[in-house]
């Protein structure tokens, strides 16, 4: 009789930078024969299911049902998604409420017919919750952690840097006086000299007792409970900070960049390509647009999922665009730009669009992948997300960066000074820097260019038969086959 087939539930953190790559995860195992139940939380399923969810669902249960689609509720109160610090509310919402809706749909998943039983969970970062329900079930568990492996044992020393002294910060003086920028951290395994600022968003606190610096250490030390770590990065590129992980996780896999280990020319269009679901409607006309330009000519920008600019800000980086003399698909997601109160709506700068029309095409969200991806794309302003980073690597595209949020200065650091790829922004944002920047990462025979050629060829070298990140895969899938459980 042949065993049974191995179940994973995936439960990623409600957010586009854990749940896009959760989703690719899912497919390359659904694709290895693991029969997949992706869990999204209410608020998002009922964003999504009835465009890419639905389609994919259609599409992956058109065999035999082994991909499913679950959803459960995320705890957060409606009156509160609108709140300035949503994203951090929504962390303490899944982290206290979602746990007993979690061994709610394990307990249902196990009693309905023709679903194998539930063998593995496989979470994302920010959900230590479930590897408890685990833990309590019994059942083995793996954590994908949605950024590098750099980003991961900085945030595993966040409880160090306070143990010695360096957190939290003295006073507010500490912000803007240097003292995140020259405060440089020497000894973290595995890594580089880096300064107290780039380790992340997250130092840059004077409460002992701040909400997000307590909640991503807790979260980040809590992978350790897993019986897996699962990264999203490949051994070439980050071989010292892994080196130093292996110390602590008693078993690694390795199995980026996601995008390009996943099929992508079997992908549905509308779905964005590369195995991504989107909480925004994609737009693809901006490809067409890209068709029409020469190669390597067009400058990207696109701020992710959770950045907010200023107006003033966005009107820096718009006019920074246009004086590179490149042209430049723009990206300017509905909740981009904080709203000043005048009623223009936060939009780009008056008299913009009339200058620069000729010479750029505004999009509110599009089909990233495929954009890094397509050939007349040569740089890319990014505010330096994981996923984004990857992406980037993969496609050899420069980076030009503006970090501000929980991992990205870590990239940051990497992009610009390890693997030598991309420049960095000033925090505060001017023109005449963004367009000089631009410029420098577009020479065609510029050091950043041939940098990034090299880390695509080494990426696309991982992805193959035989390359590291193929063969963890398929080690990876084996495990979930075991009868040894991954268990901690």
């Amino acid at each position: 009789m042949a065993p049974p087939r191995p179940h994973a539930v995936v439960v990623p953190y409600p957010g586009s930078g854990n749940i896009n790559p959760a989703l690719q995860l899912a497919k390359l195992l659904h694709r290895g024969g693991v029969f997949v139940t992706f869990v999204n939380t209410e608020h998002n399923h009922r964003r999504i299911k009835a465009s890419a969810a639905a389609a994919l669902a259609g599409r992956e249960d058109e065999d035999d049902g082994s991909f499913r689609f679950e959803a459960i509720p995320d705890g957060l109160a409606e009156a509160d998604r609108a709140a300035d610090a949503y994203d951090l509310g929504l962390s303490a919402a899944t982290s206290h409420r979602c746990a007993a809706p979690l061994r709610e749909l394990v307990a249902r998943l196990n009693a309905t017919a023709g679903v194998p039983r539930v063998t593995c969970l496989l979470t994302t970062a920010l959900m230590g919750f479930a590897l408890d329900v685990a833990r309590e079930l019994g059942v083995p568990s793996m954590v994908l952690w949605g950024g590098s492996a750099a980003s991961l044992i900085g945030h595993m020393r966040l409880r160090e840097l306070a143990q010695r002294g360096y957190l939290p910060l003295k006073d507010e003086s500490c912000l803007t006086n240097g003292h995140l920028d020259t405060t440089i951290i020497d000894w973290i395994p595995g890594m580089p000299p880096i300064s107290l600022g780039d380790i992340s968003s997250f130092v840059r606190t004077t409460d002992p007792d701040d909400f997000g610096l307590r909640f991503n250490d807790v979260e980040a030390n809590g992978c350790t409970k897993a019986g897996a770590l699962v990264l999203n990065t490949f051994d070439g590129l980050e071989p010292h900070v892994l080196a130093a992980l292996r110390a602590e996780f008693p078993r690694i896999f390795t199995i980026g960049p996601l995008g390009s280990l996943l099929d992508t020319e079997e992908e549905d269009a509308t779905n964005g390509g590369c195995g991504g679901l989107s909480l925004w409607k994609q737009d693809t006309e901006c490809l067409a647009w890209l068709d029409a330009q020469e190669p390597g000519s067009v400058v990207y920008a696109n701020f992710g999922s959770l950045t907010v600019l200023t107006a003033s800000q966005l009107e820096e980086f718009a006019w920074g665009l246009a004086d590179s003399g490149h042209k430049f698909l723009l990206s300017i997601r509905d909740n981009l730009v904080i709203p000043s109160g005048s009623g223009d709506g936060g939009g780009l700068p008056a008299g913009f669009m009339a200058a620069a029309a000729e010479r750029c095409s505004v999009t509110a969200w599009c089909p990233q992948e495929r954009v890094l991806r397509h050939g007349a794309v040569g740089c890319f302003v990014t505010h330096s997300g994981w996923n984004s980073t990857c992406e980037s690597v993969a496609a050899g595209v420069p980076m030009v960066c503006w970090p501000g949020f929980a991992d990205q200065y870590t990239n940051c650091k990497y992009v610009c000074e390890v693997w030598g790829v991309g420049l960095r922004l000033d925090e505060e944002v001017k023109r005449e820097q963004v367009a000089g920047h631009v410029k420098k990462a577009m020479e065609p025979a510029g050091e950043v260019r041939r940098s990034a050629a090299a880390w695509k060829a080494k990426a696309a070298e991982a992805v193959r038969p035989g390359g590291s990140s193929f063969e963890n895969l398929q080690s990876m899938v084996k495990a979930l086959n075991s009868e040894a459980p991954l268990k901690r």
